[in-house]
């Protein structure tokens, strides 16, 4: 295997910085044109209308909210979009320099020729016109297509964010109303004679199938990603605490430009594996644990998603070989499967008939690991009833969300990115396994964006024996 050091990796990747002062830096702004034609052709005659995310509402940077900003690229607060499906125009709508805004934070986008030439967008005006420029959409009984669902920030993705808000609307001790429906709520006041149609369905077609622009920046995430996870390999000893291994990835994801995080940090040691979505990091290392680290950056708006195992004091403990290896097997079963233009169905089907193989020819000394190994693979047996979209059997998508919109296609076609996250757990939690890869799939078949990251057992111990960043730095004193 070749041997991938942090700093390869951050060579690797331009280490830009996402531009939180008007305009993205990450893609040029024909990217954007691009996607507003193709709003445009859907929509025909009708118009779309969008608000962007405000500031925030603490000392921390505003992160542009997902559907805005896939069609501008745009990192202003509080910013209005019209795109004009007749007219074939789009316009943006902006808190002008003469309002006195705050300039503490550097260059922003302004109400002018210049910013509109940044952009690359047919005009930008002043937001207060925004409500008169609606009025007059209103007048034409145009349809009119706007997002239905709520906003999707930094470190969020879409389901979630729709389950906290009914959550919240329910809650007879909250039941706040988000500002997006505020926003639905004028915009339908405004239009009452005009059709209102949900604009989400039109973006996630276009956001499930990945431009080569944006498949750079995942990968470069990915890359991130993986580094990160190695280097926590290596800072791994017993004694230290889950949040310790977080600090070596997050310098890692710093270095190489990242703006935030995908999702908040899974790292789970020992017992804590058996839980999905562990995320207190307070556990202590301790000889003979495993760690399974579960985290990614958030790069110009788009994440990654890579999990990895490896042993608390950088050696597989016999047991342990022997759980791990199986389920590598069968995940590598799985993986190997993978064929574009294929269903799930078929996936899952190809990689049940090798499985069975593994599980015929794997020695097994331990009953416990056997029966949970025959049980994992079942799971995968042809027609077992499913959920109502088999996909989600093979993993998630992955873009601008680590729980990316869906793809509508039933197959896997080329520029659709997702991973796959199968756990394998023993009854009672005793141990646990999942592992998670990156996989774009190709016109030839699919690349594995973080097969670089080592799975193999003699390679993550001849990893974990290299030296890591924190023998490297004054270590901070500890309160036991």
């Amino acid at each position: 295997m070749k041997t991938i050091t942090t700093a390869t990796v951050l060579l690797l990747g331009a280490a830009r910085a996402l531009t939180q002062q008007g305009f993205t830096d990450a893609f040029p702004a024909e990217e954007f044109m691009g996607r507003r034609a193709r709003v445009m052709a859907q929509i025909g005659d009708g118009v779309a209308v969008l608000q962007g995310a405000t500031e925030r509402r603490g000392e921390s940077p505003l992160r542009q909210s997902n559907q805005f900003f896939y069609l501008t690229g745009v990192t202003e607060p509080r910013a209005f979009l019209i795109i004009d499906g007749r007219a074939k125009a789009s316009t943006l709508f902006l808190i002008p320099a003469s309002l006195g805004r705050q300039r503490a934070i550097g260059p922003y986008l302004d109400v002018d020729e210049e910013s509109r030439k940044l952009v690359g967008i047919e005009a930008i005006a002043p937001r207060d016109g925004f409500t008169g420029a609606v009025i007059a959409l209103a007048a034409e009984n145009r349809t009119v297509f706007t997002p239905l669902r709520p906003e999707a920030l930094s470190s969020e993705s879409s389901s979630d964010v729709v389950a906290f808000m009914q959550a919240t609307k329910e809650d007879p001790w909250d039941g706040h109303v988000g500002r997006d429906e505020l926003f639905l709520a004028k915009l339908r006041a405004i239009i009452r004679d005009s059709e209102l149609k949900d604009l989400d369905p039109i973006l996630d077609t276009l956001r499930a199938v990945k431009s080569s622009r944006e498949i750079a920046v995942i990968r470069e995430a990915t890359r991130l990603a993986g580094a990160g996870i190695m280097e926590a390999m290596r800072d791994a000893e017993p004694g230290m605490y889950e949040y310790e291994l977080q600090a070596a990835a997050e310098y890692v994801y710093k270095r190489g430009g990242a703006f935030g995080e995908s999702y908040f940090p899974l790292i789970a040691s020992g017992r804590n594996m058996a839980y999905t979505h562990y995320h207190k990091s307070r556990t202590r290392l301790r000889a003979g644990d495993l760690v399974q680290f579960d985290w990614a950056p958030d790069l110009h708006n788009y994440t990654s998603d890579v999990t990895r195992i490896f042993p608390a004091d950088g050696k597989f403990t016999s047991r342990q070989r022997e759980y791990y290896t199986i389920y590598l097997r069968l995940y590598q079963a799985l993986m190997t499967s993978i064929r574009v233009h294929a269903t799930a169905r078929e996936i899952m089907d190809r990689a049940y008939l090798k499985m069975q193989a593994v599980l015929h020819e794997f020695r097994f000394t331990d009953p416990k690991i056997r029966e949970t190994a025959e049980a994992f693979a079942s799971r995968y047996r042809p027609n077992r009833e499913g959920p109502a979209n088999p996909r989600l059997s093979l993993g998630h998508s992955v873009g601008m969300e680590v729980h990316d919109v869906r793809d509508p296609t039933p197959t896997l076609e080329p520029g659709y990115v997702f991973t796959i996250e199968p756990q394998m757990t023993m009854e009672g939690g005793e141990m646990s396994a999942r592992l998670e890869d990156m996989i774009l799939i190709t016109e030839s078949g699919y690349e594995n964006l973080s097969a670089f990251v080592p799975v193999e057992i003699a390679d993550i111990e001849h990893l974990m024996a290299q030296p890591g960043l924190g023998r490297h730095v004054l270590a901070v004193p500890k309160k036991d």
